[in-house]
């Protein structure tokens, strides 16, 4: 019998509703952060810009841009990284739901040099601009693979250094863990419906090795990470 981790779920989630607003989506980007604080998740990402930017001292800003930024919770760890270790920043947070980007200003209010915009990434606008380093954390699974074929091929085209990836790995145990963790303790219905579907949404190895070859990306590391990412850190 088929088991439901062998293939990636393409059922909605509630939040690719670009017009979903209210407390129910700033308790979800709420609760989002936390997660992402406590099980690890930031770190996956910041590991993989610390790698990108090994021993590289730029003299102009490094623009780096995060895709489905949410609440802006990464690019406010890189601009406090940034400081600390004396590397200049430009960085943009992108998503293309209106309401996310009004939570994100607010919630960065602390952090000027940290913009957010409403774009499209698959729009001309998105297409045209151009990024030293571009993030997407828990953002890719929303995607079908021959989206994600096209998407990351005009990515690459996109940076100057390098792209992050942080997602999920598909597994029973990521699944049946965070709708256990989201039932309890959970106060968004968003989260509760989304969360455990992000996990059949997600991916295996060879899921991402095949779109990565179907994108004509080589230069690439894929790790596993703790709780149940794949850190995927592909090079210019």
């Amino acid at each position: 019998m088929m088991s439901r981790f062998d293939h990636r779920s393409l059922d909605p989630e509630i939040m690719d509703d670009l017009s979903c607003a209210g407390e129910v989506v700033d308790q979800t980007l709420r609760e989002l952060d936390i997660i992402n604080r406590r099980l690890g998740g930031n770190d996956v990402t910041m590991d993989g810009v610390r790698q990108l930017l090994k021993n590289r001292l730029p003299e102009t800003p490094v623009h780096i841009a995060d895709l489905g930024c949410g609440g802006g919770a990464i690019l406010k760890l890189i601009a406090d990284w940034g400081e600390k270790n004396n590397i200049k920043t430009k960085l943009t947070g992108i998503d293309a739901n209106p309401n996310i980007i009004s939570f994100a200003v607010k919630n960065s209010k602390d952090y000027p040099g940290v913009a957010f915009e409403t774009l499209d990434i698959s729009s001309e606008e998105f297409r045209k601009r151009r990024f030293d380093i571009v993030l997407a954390t828990l953002f890719t699974h929303h995607f079908a693979n021959e989206v994600l074929v096209d998407m990351l091929r005009t990515l690459k085209s996109q940076v100057e250094i390098g792209i992050v990836i942080n997602d999920i790995h598909r597994h029973w145990i990521a699944f049946h863990s965070i709708r256990l963790l989201t039932r309890f303790f959970s106060r968004s219905a968003m989260v509760k419906a989304d969360a455990p579907l992000s996990v059949l949404r997600a991916f295996k190895r060879i899921e991402l090795e095949t779109i990565l070859a179907q994108s004509g990306i080589t230069n690439y590391v894929l790790r596993w990470k703790w709780a149940f990412r794949w850190q995927l850190v592909i090079r210019a």
